[in-house]
C-alpha cells in the first residue's frame, strides 16, 4: 500500500509496523495485509467489502472479524473524514465541509438528478491557481490531498444520499494536475474498488505546462476538461494570473496531443463574465482557435462571489455567444450550475463555516 501522511503504529509479534490508512488499498493489498497480521487471506475480501461497500469507519466495527483481533487493530486508521458542516440547496444539491485528520477542511458537493448522482470532489486543500473569479483561489493553498482523502469524499456522499454515486468530477478545490500521483491513484481505486466507470469521471485543469501531455500517457478513459475562460492570452492572464508563463497557443497544442494519444475529445470550460469575455468577438476568436479540434465547449454563466464585482450575462447574451460558436461548427452547451443558493456552485467553493 502506498504511504500517505496519516499513519498508525501497532505491535506485531516480530516488529512494530507502520500502517497507512487502509482506504485506497485494493483487495490484493488488503489480503496481503491481513495475512501479515496472522489472519486468513479471505479476511482481505471481507475487509475490502466493509471499507468500500459498507463504509465502515473503524476496524473495531467489522463484526465478522474476531473480537480479539478487532481490539488489537482498532487504532489502525481506515482514512475517513468527518462531516463538519452540511448545507442543502433548494434544488437538492448538498455541499459538505469535511474535516480531515489534521484539522484542515475541504469541500465536496453531491449533485443529484433523476437518473444519476454526481460528486464534485476536491484534490487540494485550497488552490494555488488564484483565478480572479473563483472563491476557492481567494483562500490560498495549504497542501495536496492524499489519495484516500480523495476517495473518502465519494464514499461520504454515497453514504449520505444512500445512493450509489454514478459520476465524478474533479472540479472542487485545487488543481488536479498539481497532485497527479494521488489523483491517478484515486481514479484507479474509484474505478476498481468503488466500481465507477472511468468514462463517468471528468478531471478539470487550468492547464499546467507539460502536465496534460504526461496525463495523456496513462491513456485513461476519463474526460479531460480544460478551464480556458478566455479567447486570447491577454484576457486569460487577467482572469487567471498563473497562466502568464503558459501561452494559450501552447496549451491548445498540448490539448491536441492529448486527443491524439488518448482518442478522447477535450472539453473546454468557459465561464461567461458579462462585458469581460462574453462578447460576440470573443466567441469568434474562440471558434477560430478551436476549429478542427475534437472538442466540446461548456459555457458556464458566472456564479457570483462577494470578493469581486463580475456579473452574470443575461440569457440573450449567452445565446448570442452560443449562436456564434454554432455558426463556426463548434460543439457547445450551456451548463447552468446547481447549488447556487448553498455557495456550492462552480467557482463558489470555500470553507467559510470553519
Amino acid at each position: 500500500m502506498s504511504v500517505t501522511p496519516v499513519v498508525s503504529e501497532v505491535d506485531s509479534p516480530n516488529q512494530k509496523i507502520t500502517i497507512p490508512p487502509l482506504l485506497g488499498a485494493s483487495v490484493t493489498e488488503l489480503t496481503a495485509w491481513v495475512q501479515q497480521q496472522g489472519q486468513p487471506g479471505y479476511r482481505g475480501k471481507q475487509l475490502h467489502d466493509w471499507i468500500y461497500n459498507k463504509g465502515v469507519r473503524s476496524l473495531a466495527d467489522i463484526s465478522v472479524f474476531p473480537k480479539q483481533w478487532r481490539a488489537e487493530v482498532a487504532e489502525i486508521p481506515i482514512g475517513r473524514s468527518t462531516i463538519h458542516y452540511r448545507s442543502v440547496a433548494p434544488d437538492g444539491t448538498v455541499k459538505y465541509l469535511l474535516k480531515l485528520s489534521d484539522g484542515f477542511i475541504i469541500e465536496t458537493v453531491g449533485i443529484p438528478t433523476e437518473k444519476r448522482l454526481t460528486v464534485c470532489i476536491s484534490t487540494q486543500v485550497g488552490c494555488p491557481m488564484a483565478c480572479d473569479f473563483c472563491a476557492t483561489g481567494k483562500g490560498g493553498y495549504k497542501r495536496n490531498l492524499a489519495h484516500h482523502e480523495i476517495i473518502d469524499q465519494v464514499l461520504t456522499v454515497q453514504e449520505d444520499f444512500q445512493q450509489r454515486v454514478s459520476h465524478i468530477v474533479f472540479m472542487g478545490m485545487g488543481e488536479p494536475l498539481l497532485n497527479t500521483d494521488n489523483v491517478l491513484a484515486a481514479i484507479k481505486s474509484l474505478n476498481q474498488d468503488v466500481g465507477i466507470g472511468q468514462r463517468n469521471m471528468t478531471v478539470s485543469t487550468v492547464g499546467i505546462r507539460d502536465r496534460i501531455r504526461q496525463f495523456a500517457q496513462n491513456k485513461l478513459q476519463v474526460t479531460l476538461a480544460v478551464s480556458l475562460h478566455a479567447s486570447n492570452q491577454t484576457l486569460r492572464e487577467k482572469l487567471i494570473p498563473s497562466a502568464h508563463p503558459y501561452k494559450i497557443e501552447d496549451l491548445l497544442t498540448e490539448c491536441r496531443e492529448y486527443v491524439e494519444i488518448t482518442g478522447r475529445r477535450v472539453s473546454f470550460e468557459y465561464i461567461l463574465l458579462a462585458g469581460v469575455n462574453n462578447l460576440p468577438e470573443h466567441a469568434s476568436e474562440l471558434a477560430k482557435r478551436l476549429r478542427g479540434f475534437q472538442s466540446h465547449v461548456n459555457l458556464i454563466p458566472y456564479n457570483p462571489i462577494s470578493e469581486v464585482d463580475y456579473k452574470r450575462p443575461n440569457r440573450d447574451q449567452i445565446q448570442a455567444f452560443v449562436k456564434v460558436l454554432k455558426q463556426h461548427h463548434i460543439a457547445v452547451s450551456v451548463r447552468y450550475s446547481r447549488g447556487l443558493e448553498a455557495d456550492a456552485a462552480c467557482g463558489q467553493l470555500r470553507a467559510d463555516k470553519q
